[in-house]
């Protein structure tokens, strides 16, 4: 990518350093689950809620638990440090923050000319654990975005992941960022309230669809902000699309799934199948038009 000359943004939020969240004086983690469960206990559904939690608290907050590596991150054996940084650290924290600020540009353009205003993501940068409005995550859960305080949540070392599983390169990173950001698009068009409504009022199986078609509108998403990195910045090179998508694949569940060592079960996917995920960002990609992205119209009869 042609990133160097671009535009930092000023959302950045840096954590990096600071003391583990959750620690010895608090009820982080099982504390927090243990003191729910008298109450929870009370009543079925509190059951299974509970049930939820120990999973959630057991196996991890998704499927990238147990993996975060201790390597320091780097964009790839060709990258230079920037003037400046303090190593590779710094320097895709930079990396970061200019990709963050093409997303600025690319949606407030895109809500300015359909009405709207797009209030921009602050995107926090971490090490080990976090405190968000969706409550205390270790590094091991992955990028994530937090709707309650409107947040993307980043360990650098999520690069790392990526090279591990096949997807390694500077537009792969961006993907992730971009498609978290998508999030925060969806949660300003009020698209994930609806859905996490709907999802409460579903089974099983139904919320996982309703989720894996949420997660895929974001992987299209991503896609329309690299329509628009390439039109009108000139920021993407060659290969940097194919990059993209290998990323997109290499997060789909079946592909984690096999990894994982299980069978694929698409009843159990909640972020798609790896030809879902590549096949939506090339939606987004090759259109650039956010109408294109409807998933749920997509999706629904199938």
């Amino acid at each position: 990518m042609r990133w160097r000359q671009g535009r930092r943004s000023s959302n950045v939020e840096d954590r990096r350093g600071e003391p583990s969240p959750g620690g010895g004086g608090g009820l982080g983690g099982l504390g927090n689950l243990l003191a729910l469960a008298p109450l929870l206990l009370r009543s079925k559904r509190g059951w299974l809620i509970l049930l939820a939690l120990g999973a959630l608290y057991y196996f991890g907050g998704n499927l990238f638990s147990g993996m975060q590596s201790t390597e320091s991150p780097s964009l790839g054996p060709d990258s230079q440090t920037a003037p400046g940084t303090q190593g590779a650290d710094d320097e895709v924290a930079q990396f970061v923050s200019v990709v963050l600020a093409d997303t600025e540009d690319t949606w407030g353009k895109l809500f300015q000319q359909a009405g709207g205003q797009y209030v921009a993501p602050k995107l926090v940068l971490y090490n080990d654990a976090v405190r968000s409005a969706c409550g205390l995550s270790s590094a091991a859960v992955g990028p994530f975005y937090c709707p309650g305080d409107a947040k993307v949540y980043l360990d650098l070392n999520f690069l790392n992941e990526l090279k591990k599983l096949g997807a390694p390169g500077d537009f792969a990173f961006a993907y992730v960022i971009a498609h978290e950001v998508g999030h925060h698009v969806q949660n300003q068009m009020g698209i994930s309230a609806k859905v996490q409504q709907a999802r409460m009022q579903a089974d099983k199986v139904t919320a996982n669809r309703l989720s894996v078609m949420l997660e895929l509108q974001a992987d299209c998403y991503a896609g329309v902000w690299a329509f628009y990195a390439h039109r009108d910045r000139n920021m993407l090179e060659p290969g940097d699309i194919e990059e993209g998508l290998r990323a997109a694949a290499a997060v789909g569940d079946d592909h984690l799934q096999r990894r994982s060592g299980r069978a694929v079960s698409p009843d159990a996917f909640t972020h798609g199948s790896a030809e879902q995920r590549a096949y939506w960002f090339r939606q987004g990609f090759t259109t650039g038009d956010v109408n294109k992205c409807n998933t749920f119209a997509a999706l629904s009869g199938q």
